[in-house]
Protein backbone atom coordinates (compact mmCIF):
# COMPACT_ATOMS: atom_id res chain seq x y z
CA UNK A 1 0.00 0.00 0.00
CA UNK A 2 1.46 3.41 -0.87
CA UNK A 3 1.44 6.13 1.49
CA UNK A 4 -1.31 9.06 0.56
CA UNK A 5 -1.43 12.78 1.93
CA UNK A 6 -5.00 14.41 1.38
CA UNK A 7 -5.25 18.04 1.80
CA UNK A 8 -6.20 21.68 0.55
CA UNK A 9 -4.17 22.82 -2.48
CA UNK A 10 -3.62 25.65 -4.68
CA UNK A 11 -2.73 25.35 -8.47
CA UNK A 12 0.31 26.98 -10.39
CA UNK A 13 2.13 25.99 -13.23
CA UNK A 14 5.53 24.16 -12.41
CA UNK A 15 8.75 26.36 -13.12
CA UNK A 16 10.69 22.97 -13.55
CA UNK A 17 9.13 21.28 -16.53
CA UNK A 18 5.77 20.96 -19.11
CA UNK A 19 3.57 18.32 -18.53
CA UNK A 20 4.00 19.11 -14.58
CA UNK A 21 1.92 21.32 -11.98
CA UNK A 22 2.86 22.43 -8.50
CA UNK A 23 0.48 22.25 -5.69
CA UNK A 24 0.99 24.35 -3.02
CA UNK A 25 -0.71 23.03 0.48
CA UNK A 26 -2.49 26.07 1.81
CA UNK A 27 -2.09 25.46 4.68
CA UNK A 28 1.61 24.68 5.07
CA UNK A 29 2.36 26.56 1.57
CA UNK A 30 4.84 23.16 1.19
CA UNK A 31 5.27 22.62 -3.04
CA UNK A 32 4.93 19.54 -4.69
CA UNK A 33 5.37 18.93 -7.98
CA UNK A 34 2.90 16.34 -9.44
CA UNK A 35 3.20 14.78 -13.38
CA UNK A 36 -0.55 15.56 -14.75
CA UNK A 37 -1.95 13.93 -17.82
CA UNK A 38 -4.09 14.79 -20.63
CA UNK A 39 -7.22 15.44 -17.87
CA UNK A 40 -5.39 16.85 -15.79
CA UNK A 41 -3.72 19.56 -17.99
CA UNK A 42 -7.42 21.32 -17.16
CA UNK A 43 -5.97 22.47 -13.84
CA UNK A 44 -5.56 25.50 -14.19
CA UNK A 45 -3.27 27.44 -12.23
CA UNK A 46 -5.19 29.39 -9.64
CA UNK A 47 -7.76 26.30 -9.36
CA UNK A 48 -8.23 25.52 -5.73
CA UNK A 49 -8.10 21.59 -5.11
CA UNK A 50 -9.19 19.18 -2.59
CA UNK A 51 -6.92 15.86 -3.33
CA UNK A 52 -5.75 12.86 -2.26
CA UNK A 53 -1.69 12.51 -3.49
CA UNK A 54 -0.48 8.89 -3.63
CA UNK A 55 3.35 8.45 -3.36
CA UNK A 56 4.29 5.43 -5.37
CA UNK A 57 8.18 4.90 -5.60
CA UNK A 58 8.66 8.41 -4.19
CA UNK A 59 6.55 10.82 -6.67
CA UNK A 60 3.46 11.89 -6.02
CA UNK A 61 0.83 10.99 -8.49
CA UNK A 62 -2.83 12.35 -7.96
CA UNK A 63 -5.26 10.07 -6.80
CA UNK A 64 -8.47 12.01 -6.07
CA UNK A 65 -8.90 15.78 -7.39
CA UNK A 66 -12.40 17.90 -5.98
CA UNK A 67 -12.19 21.32 -7.77
CA UNK A 68 -13.29 23.69 -4.87
CA UNK A 69 -12.55 26.84 -6.36
CA UNK A 70 -12.01 27.88 -10.23
CA UNK A 71 -9.96 30.52 -9.80
CA UNK A 72 -7.36 32.02 -12.52
CA UNK A 73 -3.92 33.11 -12.10
CA UNK A 74 -2.48 35.17 -14.89
CA UNK A 75 1.14 36.26 -14.97
CA UNK A 76 2.75 39.28 -17.30
CA UNK A 77 5.90 40.59 -17.12
CA UNK A 78 6.98 44.42 -18.60
CA UNK A 79 3.71 45.55 -18.77
CA UNK A 80 3.69 49.16 -20.03
CA UNK A 81 0.37 51.55 -19.51
CA UNK A 82 -0.23 50.79 -16.17
CA UNK A 83 -3.69 51.72 -14.94
CA UNK A 84 -4.00 54.82 -12.34
CA UNK A 85 -4.67 52.91 -9.11
CA UNK A 86 -1.97 50.51 -9.98
CA UNK A 87 0.53 53.46 -10.41
CA UNK A 88 -0.26 55.06 -6.91
CA UNK A 89 -0.20 52.28 -5.54
CA UNK A 90 3.23 51.28 -6.68
CA UNK A 91 4.32 54.79 -5.71
CA UNK A 92 3.22 54.22 -2.48
CA UNK A 93 5.06 51.20 -2.67
CA UNK A 94 8.44 52.17 -2.72
CA UNK A 95 8.31 54.80 -0.03
CA UNK A 96 6.52 52.04 2.56
CA UNK A 97 7.73 48.65 0.85
CA UNK A 98 4.36 47.55 0.26
CA UNK A 99 0.83 49.11 -0.19
CA UNK A 100 -2.61 48.34 -0.88
CA UNK A 101 -5.92 49.60 -2.06
CA UNK A 102 -9.21 48.84 -3.13
CA UNK A 103 -10.83 49.35 -7.08
CA UNK A 104 -14.09 50.29 -7.56
CA UNK A 105 -16.91 50.08 -10.17
CA UNK A 106 -18.91 53.24 -11.41
CA UNK A 107 -21.59 52.50 -8.85
CA UNK A 108 -18.84 52.62 -6.27
CA UNK A 109 -19.29 49.02 -5.57
CA UNK A 110 -15.86 47.38 -4.57
CA UNK A 111 -14.51 45.09 -7.23
CA UNK A 112 -11.03 44.82 -6.91
CA UNK A 113 -7.71 44.47 -4.41
CA UNK A 114 -4.58 45.87 -5.18
CA UNK A 115 -1.65 44.89 -4.02
CA UNK A 116 2.33 46.56 -4.95
CA UNK A 117 5.54 45.51 -3.43
CA UNK A 118 8.63 47.35 -4.19
CA UNK A 119 11.20 45.42 -5.76
CA UNK A 120 14.45 45.05 -3.31
CA UNK A 121 16.83 44.88 -6.04
CA UNK A 122 19.79 42.14 -5.61
CA UNK A 123 19.16 38.24 -5.83
CA UNK A 124 14.92 39.10 -4.71
CA UNK A 125 12.94 38.39 -7.88
CA UNK A 126 9.11 39.36 -6.12
CA UNK A 127 7.15 38.30 -9.67
CA UNK A 128 9.27 34.81 -9.78
CA UNK A 129 8.35 34.36 -6.42
CA UNK A 130 4.66 34.88 -7.13
CA UNK A 131 4.87 32.73 -10.24
CA UNK A 132 6.82 29.76 -8.51
CA UNK A 133 4.52 30.17 -5.22
CA UNK A 134 8.07 30.69 -3.11
CA UNK A 135 5.78 33.72 -1.96
CA UNK A 136 2.24 32.48 -1.75
CA UNK A 137 -0.67 34.61 -2.98
CA UNK A 138 -3.13 32.35 -0.68
CA UNK A 139 -2.98 34.86 2.32
CA UNK A 140 -3.83 37.96 -0.22
CA UNK A 141 -6.37 35.89 -1.75
CA UNK A 142 -7.81 34.96 1.92
CA UNK A 143 -8.49 38.66 2.85
CA UNK A 144 -9.86 39.60 -0.78
CA UNK A 145 -12.33 37.20 -0.55
CA UNK A 146 -13.82 38.13 2.33
CA UNK A 147 -17.73 38.83 1.78
CA UNK A 148 -17.18 38.21 -1.93
CA UNK A 149 -18.25 34.82 -3.78
CA UNK A 150 -17.24 32.56 -5.87
CA UNK A 151 -14.07 32.44 -8.08
CA UNK A 152 -11.86 35.19 -8.75
CA UNK A 153 -9.02 36.38 -11.54
CA UNK A 154 -5.55 37.16 -10.62
CA UNK A 155 -3.16 39.46 -12.44
CA UNK A 156 0.67 39.77 -11.15
CA UNK A 157 2.08 42.38 -13.09
CA UNK A 158 5.61 43.71 -13.43
CA UNK A 159 5.46 46.93 -14.98
CA UNK A 160 8.59 48.11 -17.13
CA UNK A 161 8.95 51.04 -15.37
CA UNK A 162 8.38 50.91 -12.38
CA UNK A 163 10.44 48.92 -9.94
CA UNK A 164 7.07 47.33 -8.30
CA UNK A 165 4.88 44.14 -8.83
CA UNK A 166 1.50 44.42 -8.38
CA UNK A 167 -1.14 41.90 -7.70
CA UNK A 168 -4.75 42.94 -8.69
CA UNK A 169 -7.59 40.55 -7.44
CA UNK A 170 -10.59 41.29 -9.69
CA UNK A 171 -13.60 39.79 -7.67
CA UNK A 172 -15.45 38.61 -9.90
CA UNK A 173 -14.66 36.35 -12.76
CA UNK A 174 -15.05 36.69 -16.08
CA UNK A 175 -16.52 40.48 -15.21
CA UNK A 176 -16.14 43.51 -17.60
CA UNK A 177 -13.00 44.28 -15.49
CA UNK A 178 -11.40 41.13 -15.93
CA UNK A 179 -11.89 41.05 -19.45
CA UNK A 180 -10.18 44.99 -19.51
CA UNK A 181 -7.25 43.51 -17.30
CA UNK A 182 -7.10 40.78 -19.94
CA UNK A 183 -6.79 42.61 -22.70
CA UNK A 184 -5.12 45.17 -21.53
CA UNK A 185 -2.17 43.37 -19.90
CA UNK A 186 -2.17 40.37 -23.11
CA UNK A 187 -3.53 38.10 -20.54
CA UNK A 188 -5.59 36.04 -22.52
CA UNK A 189 -7.99 33.26 -20.42
CA UNK A 190 -7.25 30.04 -21.11
CA UNK A 191 -9.98 27.48 -21.66
CA UNK A 192 -11.43 26.07 -19.01
CA UNK A 193 -13.35 22.26 -19.19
Amino acid sequence: MNPTTSGTFRVLDSPRADGERLLLDVDTHDPTYVAVDDAEESLLPGYLLDATLEWVEGEPELSTVSVREFTLFSFADGVTNLFEAATETCREARTEGVASDVTRSTDGDVNGALYAFAEQGGELDLFEEFRTGVRPLEPLLERAAEGADGPQEVFVLRPADAPCVVVYIVLQKESMLADTVRDTYDCPRPDEP
